[in-house]
């Protein structure tokens, strides 16, 4: 079998699966290296309760992809193969939280219309600086979303994101606006706000950007994640995330891209002198392939949707300079758990309106939501987490038998290694036991019973994904982070992963950095698996340039 083909990609996550599906339509022949049975990543879903109830494993919420670049450019053809989403025109997000002051229920609902969900707001001066908010990202949108579709270290393409700017009289207000984006959510909500709907509403989205509360450029994020569930609401794949793998397994396979599954990624492979690949891995040396559990796939670019860590410290046997010991010190963020419940009905709400918003968070907003993130930040685990309750159900009737539900809950803030509790009353000695999950399923369906009480009485049946459990599922969820690595602003944006390897093109000729630890972060916008084929796909292969260097000389 000839093993030769134009890109290898190790990892088969969504920046994997849009860069080989683009790449392949382009002509390009392109092989994935997947060391699991199957695509996807933390894109699935499966029956992990019991028979009918069908949970997405991990991710779910589609909102970034279908507004991204890649859902631009593939959309049509996912759909022709099958993928079809299930979204709402109505409520799209809620928080309810007890009120600190007076232990009453404090609900806020997001609609698809800013303005509805505005009007909702108590103080009048809110409900104006809520769609003055969302104006104001509105205006400078293609700023923000060209910053996040562009290798910021191209001074280039920085350069035509402000030439953009210029010629839409968006530099104006400029100053304003970034010293907006750089606060913390906290920080952004309590500069524009007298009341509490709008902190308590978006501030614990920001869990899901792989930020807290307090932690810099909440003040573009949380806006951010705003419009786009008012402009695309909360999307999610009808019969499951599977389906979304098997429309583009379809995809792939019809413009014949060949997929390894259970293939270890051992080496990335470099020649020796730059020129023939005969001797091994050195510094100068362009990429040749990658050296699998199954064998040598021979490549002229290689896409590696990894860890910093994994990349620099393991694939590379002689990575550039000073990127091994930045890659030791790159910081993973908080772990996250996953519970899936079956129910023999769906949630009852002491607030009915909340029995059609699709995701509810249990949060007061920064103060709890901060909270839990510096309990787990120390190591302990949160004495009132932040519960995401996902009603895909809502939704998706087809996820659950007539008249049962299925429940998605996350916590986003829990440590890989607890050295504690912060409510005293679980042991964490020996880590995440099955004991210490059922504790702590308890204390999440405690909270859960405070504004739907009964519903611990419906639990037919659960299924727990500890941090640890995330890490050994996927190595790129180091330490249990499924958000590849802390997206605080140190390393985020111009610095993802970190200063001596930031953007997608690294040192290594041939050699392409992608997935969440790289830019524009985590998310399923597929953003960086697009950019980096963007860039490939104006390049002519290199793979017949290849086969001349690895041709034996005839001397």
């Amino acid at each position: 079998m000839d093993d030769s083909v134009d890109v290898a990609i190790i990892g088969s996550g969504i920046n994997s699966l849009v860069a080989a599906a683009e790449l392949a339509m382009d002509g390009k022949l392109v092989c994935i290296i997947e060391r699991s049975d199957r695509l996807g990543g933390f894109i699935h879903s499966s029956e992990r309760t019991l028979p009918g109830f069908i949970h997405d494993s991990f991710s779910s919420w589609h909102p970034l992809f279908v507004s991204g670049s890649a859902y631009a450019a593939l959309g049509q053809e996912l759909h022709a193969r099958g993928l079809e989403y299930c979204n709402t025109t109505g409520p799209v997000t809620a928080s309810v939280a007890a009120d600190p002051a007076t232990g009453a229920h404090r609900v806020v609902i997001a609609q698809r219309d800013p303005g509805e969900t505005a009007a909702a707001f108590k103080i009048p001066g809110d409900q104006s600086a809520y769609l003055a908010m969302v104006n104001d990202l509105e205006r400078n949108a293609g700023t923000v979303f060209g910053a996040f579709g562009a290798e910021l270290r191209s001074f280039r393409e920085v350069a035509k994101i402000a030439i953009g700017a210029v010629r839409r009289g968006r530099f104006s207000g400029t100053e304003a606006f970034v010293r907006d984006a750089v606060m913390s959510g906290r920080n952004y909500t309590r500069s524009r706000f007298d009341g509490w709907e709008a902190d308590q509403l978006w501030s614990p989205w920001l869990l899901h950007a792989g930020l807290g509360p307090d932690q810099a450029t909440g003040g573009v994020m949380l806006p951010v994640m705003a419009m786009s569930m008012h402009g695309f609401g909360l999307p999610i794949v009808k019969g499951g995330a599977s389906k979304f793998v098997e429309a583009f397994e379809s995809l792939l396979r019809d413009n014949g891209v060949r997929i390894m599954l259970g293939a270890e990624a051992e080496e990335i492979l470099m020649a020796s002198d730059g020129s023939d690949g005969s001797g091994g891995s050195n510094k100068g040396g362009p990429v040749i392939g990658v050296r699998t559990s199954q064998g040598v796939v021979t490549a002229g670019t290689v896409l590696a949707n990894v860890s910093p860590q994994a990349l620099y410290t393991r694939l590379l046997r002689q990575p550039p300079a000073g990127t091994a010991a930045a890659a030791e010190r790159y910081q993973n963020g908080r772990g996250a758990l996953q519970i899936h419940l079956a129910l023999d009905k769906p949630v009852e709400w002491l607030d009915p309106r909340l029995k059609e918003v699709p995701l509810v968070h249990i949060s007061s907003g920064s103060d709890s939501t901060g909270i839990a993130c510096a309990q787990a930040e120390a190591g302990l685990l949160p004495s009132e987490p932040t519960v995401v309750v996902g009603q895909q159900c809502v939704l998706d009737p087809s996820r659950a038998p007539a008249g049962k539900a299925t429940l998605w809950l996350q916590l986003q803030e829990v440590p890989f290694s607890p050295v504690g509790d912060a409510a005293g009353g679980l042991s964490v000695e020996e880590g995440w036991t099955d004991e210490l999950k059922q504790g702590y399923l308890e204390r999440v369906l405690a909270r859960l019973e405070q504004f739907a009480p009964g519903t611990r009485a419906t639990v037919l049946a659960s299924d727990i994904i500890a941090p640890t459990d995330l890490a050994a599922a996927n190595p790129n969820a180091v330490n249990g982070d499924p958000y590849g690595g802390s997206a605080e602003l140190f390393q985020n944006l111009l610095w993802r992963p970190f200063p001596a390897a930031a953007g997608h093109q690294t040192a290594v000729e041939g050699l392409w950095h992608i997935g969440a630890s790289t830019h524009p972060g985590p998310g399923l916008s597929g953003g960086s698996g697009h950019l980096a084929a963007q860039k490939l796909t104006t390049k002519t292969s290199r793979f017949s340039r290849l086969q001349a260097a690895l041709k034996p000389s005839k001397r």
